[in-house]
């Protein structure tokens, strides 16, 4: 029965009178879809909040509760919710910041347009976690002043907050001015302490790998990491890094756009492919950089090359020929001139009609005579152009089934008829029945085929088109899964829905 009210309480068009029951016998499970209702209303939400006080918070945040609704000293959580919003009253913000629970004032903490008062307040906790989270997202001014502070996390914070004046995050950086005195391993640990990636301790709250030798060195790199990825950090305190020992330090600073050229340079002889494949993609690579990237050993690499947007297209026809790409539009196909499309269009090497034939722009004969080819690659990548007509499709299906019924399917314009025979193709491809299970031109016949495959069976349970008599018979299937997608079908019938409902025992609350 649980799985039942779960998906009756998803189900759009269950009657509010239905939605009061399954509010009256709710869990935690059911309270969730609940408050995700559109048509929830206010004294349905606050009988919920009264059934599970857990959904309050959620309920807040979809908008089913006012401020009229809370009491802030009896629910911190709900009022920090609704200030979150920007729909809290003005004083709850004053109240909350003196609350004895760090967890309250660090949600607090995280909420914006605080007042000047507040800030202050909150800035000067004695909680290091609670100062971090405002730092995260405090004006320059305050973020300035934290960067100062004598706990290494809420200095982490603060590198991380795109407020943060520059010249403080290349301070950061740099490590300059006062050290750290604490981090969140020596405030727990006598130092020098390194944990267990494989901690046994239930109560440990430390991250995996973190360490403090007395320079919080664990601590001072995840700075230089959330700096790094801070758009905010001038770009030439951090070009030293192309050299640091620390991977992941090199690794996040080959991800930024403004990169200059000798740093890429560097990275791209990088020992990581993963450094290497992140600054593949890079504006300020020339010619000879990409294509010594085309040629590097690892396919990672290669692929992500293939998206830089001045890849010469020899080059990248090569990379089609010889690495599996992703199976999109790449930037430099998109930006070809009706010159260059005509002629990777016309060559005679598939993997170059492939990479064209993802465009959806193309001249109605370019389209025509690709959905033509021979090449089953170069078929997958049109079939999903919206001017192939039926009998193209079903010609490229008829030529090469097996590699392109998926995308035949996923069309939005594809036919019932079509859907139909894709689904009876022998023999059959499994993509395709949980492609179709989700189509909304996917006809009874169509679905009742998808119903015959495991993993499609959960999706088209839920399908709109399925007879109700199926519909009703998948309500008592094995599959927990099943059950609540026919019982969210909005074609259950609604007498059924009454009587189910109706049934419906109260869940224990969590």
């Amino acid at each position: 029965m649980h799985h039942i009210c779960c998906g009756l309480a998803d189900n759009p068009a269950l009657p509010a009178t239905l939605v009061d029951r399954l509010v009256a016998v709710a869990d935690e499970d059911i309270a969730t879809r609940l408050a995700r209702r559109a048509d929830l209303g206010r004294a349905q939400a606050l009988a919920l909040a009264g059934r599970v006080p857990g959904s309050a918070v959620e309920l807040a945040y979809e908008g089913r509760l006012a401020a009229e609704d809370v009491d802030p000293a009896a629910r911190p959580d709900v009022a920090c919710a609704l200030l979150d919003q920007g729909i809290g009253r003005p004083g709850w913000a004053r109240l909350l910041a003196g609350h004895p629970d760090p967890g309250v004032r660090e949600r607090l903490a995280a909420c914006p347009g605080l007042t000047e008062e507040v800030v202050e307040v909150l800035a000067a906790d004695p909680e290091p976690r609670v100062v971090a989270e405002l730092a995260l997202s405090a004006t320059a001014e305050v973020a300035a002043r934290l960067a100062g502070h004598p706990h290494a996390e809420v200095r982490w914070a603060v590198a991380g907050n795109e407020a943060t004046p520059p010249e403080v995050l290349a301070a950061l950086v740099a490590g300059e001015g006062p050290a750290a005195l604490r981090c969140l391993v020596c405030d727990q640990e006598e130092i020098p302490f390194a944990h267990d990636r494989e901690c046994p301790r239930l109560d440990c709250a430390l991250p995996p790998g973190a360490a403090c030798d007395g320079s919080h060195q664990w601590t001072v790199h995840a700075l230089r990491e959330s700096a790094l990825r801070n758009p905010s950090t001038p770009v030439e305190a951090l070009v030293g890094f192309a050299e640091h020992p620390s991977a992941g330090l090199r690794w996040t600073l080959a991800a930024r756009p403004d990169l200059p050229r000798e740093a890429c340079v560097r990275l791209v002889s990088d020992p990581v492919p993963g450094v290497r494949a992140d600054v593949a993609t890079h504006p300020a690579l020339d010619e000879a950089l990409i294509r010594r990237l085309a040629d590097d050993p690892h396919a990672d690499v290669r692929r992500a090359v293939a998206h830089h947007p001045r890849i010469p297209l020899d080059v990248l026809v090569r990379l089609a020929r010889t690495t599996r790409l992703a199976t999109v539009l790449l930037p430099r196909v998109a930006a070809a001139t009706p010159a260059e499309v005509e002629e990777l269009a016309g060559s005679a090497e598939p993997a170059a009609r492939m990479l064209v034939a993802h465009r959806r722009d193309l001249p109605a004969e370019v389209r025509d005579r690709l959905a033509g080819d021979t090449d089953a690659k170069v078929l997958k990548a049109v079939a999903g152009h919206p001017g192939l007509t039926e009998g193209q499709l079903r010609a490229m299906v008829e030529g090469h089934g097996l590699r392109i019924l998926a995308r035949v399917a996923a069309r939005p314009d594809v036919s019932a008829g079509l859907l139909e025979d894709l689904v009876r193709h022998e023999p059959p491809v499994q993509k395709v029945f949980r492609v179709v299970a989700r189509h909304p031109r996917a006809t009874a016949s169509a679905l009742l085929r998808c119903l015959e495959d495991r993993q499609a069976r959960p999706v088209a349970a839920g399908h709109p088109a399925l007879p109700a008599a199926v519909i009703v018979e998948l309500l008592g299937d094995a599959d927990g899964q099943v059950v609540e997608a026919a019982a969210a079908n909005p074609a259950l019938p609604p007498a059924l829905m009454a009587e189910l409902a109706e049934r419906a025992e109260p869940m224990d609350r969590q």
